[in-house]
C-alpha cells in the first residue's frame, strides 16, 4: 500500500484554480522532492495534505485512508514540520515531545519510551533539559522531527525544513532524513525550492501553475527530456510542457 496517494486533487480560491487535477503517489520508504516556483501550488497542497484546506475534488490518502472520509486514522499515519516553527520556545525539548505525545493520545509510558527513542535518534538526548530558545536552528529541526515521528507515522511531510539554516546545516538534515527513510522505511515528502536538495534517485515532483508538469525518478526525467536537473526544471516551469 502507498504511503501517500493524490488523485485528481483540484483546489480553486474563488475564480483562481491553484491546483488542477493533481495525480501522484509515494511508496513505502521512498524521499520525494517537491519542487516548483513561487506560485506553483506547492502551499495549497500542502494545507491540503495537512487539512489546513478542505478537499474540493479530488482525494487525498494516506496509508489507505482517505482525508476527506476517514480524517482521524488519515492523520495518525501523517507527521508534519512546517516551514515556520510551532515550538514552544518556553519549555525544555522534553516538554514540548511530552506535550505533543499527549495530544496523539500515548500514555504516559508509552510517552517516555518514544520520547527516549526519538531523542537518542536525533542525538538530542543530552538537551533534553534546555529550553528550545536556547537551540540553534539546526537543533530545533531536529526536534520538530523528533515531535513528528513520536506517533510512528508512515509519511513524513517537511515543507522548506531547510529554510534559514547555514549551508552546512542543511546538508545535515537533508542526510539525516534520507538516513530515517532507509533505517525505518519512512516515506518523505520533502518540499524545497533549492535543486541542490534533490539526488538523483530521488522521487520528483514537479508543479508548475498547478499543473503537476513532471513526476518520476529525478535521474529518469533529466534523461528522458535530454539535460541536467536545473534546465530541465527551467524548462518545464517556464514552458509549462506536460509531462
Amino acid at each position: 500500500m502507498n504511503a501517500l496517494e493524490v488523485v485528481d486533487l483540484s483546489f480553486a480560491y474563488g475564480a483562481r484554480e491553484a491546483l488542477r487535477q493533481v495525480s501522484f503517489s509515494l511508496a513505502p520508504g521512498r524521499f520525494a522532492a517537491l519542487l516548483g516556483p513561487n506560485g506553483a501550488g506547492k502551499s495549497t497542497l500542502i494545507a491540503l495534505l495537512t487539512r489546513l484546506y478542505d478537499v474540493q475534488r479530488g482525494d487525498i490518502r494516506v496509508g489507505g485512508c482517505s482525508l476527506s472520509r476517514t480524517p482521524r486514522p488519515a492523520l495518525r499515519q501523517l507527521g508534519v514540520v512546517f516551514q515556520q516553527s510551532t515550538l514552544d520556545l518556553d519549555l525544555s525539548v522534553e516538554q514540548n515531545l511530552r506535550y505533543h505525545a499527549a495530544l496523539h493520545g500515548l500514555s504516559r509510558r508509552q510517552s517516555a519510551l518514544r520520547v527516549d527513542a526519538e531523542l537518542a535518534r536525533q542525538a538530542l538526548t543530552e538537551r533534553r533539559r534546555e529550553r528550545v530558545r536556547e537551540l540553534n536552528g539546526g537543533h530545533r529541526r531536529r526536534v520538530e522531527i523528533a515531535r513528528a515521528l513520536l506517533h510512528e507515522p508512515r509519511l513524513l511531510l517537511l515543507d522548506e525544513a531547510s529554510v534559514g539554516l547555514d549551508p552546512a546545516s542543511r546538508l545535515a538534515l537533508n542526510q539525516h532524513i534520507r538516513n530515517l527513510c532507509r533505517e525505518q522505511g519512512i516515506s518523505v515528502l520533502w518540499t524545497t525550492h533549492l535543486l541542490d536538495e534533490v539526488q538523483p534517485s530521488d522521487d520528483l515532483l514537479i508543479l508548475h501553475q498547478g499543473r503537476l508538469v513532471a513526476s518520476g525518478q529525478a535521474d529518469a526525467l533529466s534523461l528522458a527530456h535530454g539535460g541536467d536537473l536545473g534546465s530541465v526544471f527551467t524548462r518545464l516551469t517556464t514552458s509549462g510542457a506536460a509531462r
